[in-house]
């Protein structure tokens, strides 16, 4: 067993009650005062954090973290709920589900489907159990978002979400809609196509022409993002992928994005930089001079090729 499937199987184990059988069986939560101090405490911790001006280094991340989540501060009182129970299903998408995830370095995008509504101890008990999985290799890559069969539907809802060790709410997009639809990896429970309302052409063509126009197009005027890693890999991927959406109606990956680039006008030494980078390659270029080099480079073709892109196809 790799380290993917080790997490995602003691991720799994959290949710769903009875303990599995032999060996490797492992308690549901149960009472409050089961919880090992070392996860209260730090599950204390995230909720202090889940409120507070912490929240303001996402701003420069994309794409933004939405609205942090108000968790409660002390357990809430009685038996805990979720993790009692099954979850209705839980999905990966993204790379994991869709083919090019590299291990500890792609995240593990997980959506979870709950059998009752979201209350305060629900939040409760997502600090506890992923501040339970913190010392597992690439817990800190795994995100879920956490549904129930009342909020399925709806692009424009938010719903509560752990990342980048913190909870928040975001949306669940059209893109990532149609991805769980079309390639997404069950991983317990029902498919998305038996839980999750389809997504339409034009909802997705609007959506992937409002994110370029409304997100990107914006940032690409912000000099100071474009020297960090992260916003020229999914700057640039995210530009080709949204390119093959409007030209073909698909979705592709961004290994795929990668070989889609040079063919779209995109600087060769940057493409080349961001694949040795995503598999774990040499790089050819290093250095604060390339940073800002590799900067400039990006934003001149992001600029021009995002306005080309929706002008056609609003």
């Amino acid at each position: 067993m790799n380290r993917t499937d080790a997490l995602l199987d003691r991720f799994l184990a959290a949710l769903s009650s009875p303990p599995r059988s032999g060996p490797r069986s492992r308690r549901p939560l149960g009472r409050d005062s089961k919880v090992p101090s070392g996860s209260r405490r730090l599950a204390r911790r995230l909720a202090a954090l889940s409120g507070s001006s912490a929240y303001n280094q996402y701003a420069d991340d994309p794409p933004p973290c939405d609205a942090p989540h108000q968790t409660p501060r002390t357990p809430p009182s009685g038996r805990t709920t979720l993790l009692s129970k099954h979850a209705l299903a839980v999905w990966a998408h993204g790379s994991l589900a869709g083919g090019d995830y590299q291990e500890g370095r792609s995240d593990l995008d997980l959506i979870a489907v709950l059998p009752e509504p979201i209350t305060a101890r629900t939040v409760w008990e997502v600090a506890v159990a992923h501040a339970r999985l913190r010392t597992e290799p690439l817990a800190g890559l795994l995100h879920c978002t956490y549904l129930t069969p009342a909020t399925l539907p709806g692009s424009d809802r938010r719903h509560l979400t752990w990342a980048h060790g913190r909870l928040f709410r975001r949306t669940i997009t059209p893109v990532t809609r149609r991805e769980l639809h079309t390639f997404g990896r069950v991983l317990h429970g029902g498919a998305p196509a038996e839980l999750l309302p389809p997504v339409t052409d034009l909802e997705l063509e609007a959506f992937v022409v409002r994110d370029q126009r409304d997100f990107w197009r914006p940032a690409v005027d912000e000099a100071r993002l474009w020297t960090r890693d992260v916003w020229v890999d999914l700057g640039l991927t995210t530009f080709a992928r949204a390119a093959v959406t409007l030209r073909e109606g698909r979705l592709i990956s961004k290994g795929e994005a990668l070989g889609e680039l040079p063919g779209l006008g995109a600087p060769a030494d940057v493409v080349e930089d961001v694949r040795r980078r995503r598999y774990g390659m040499r790089p050819l270029f290093a250095g604060e001079e390339w940073l800002a080099r590799r900067s400039g480079l990006t934003r001149d073709y992001l600029g021009p090729a995002i306005d080309g892109l929706v002008e056609k196809y609003s």
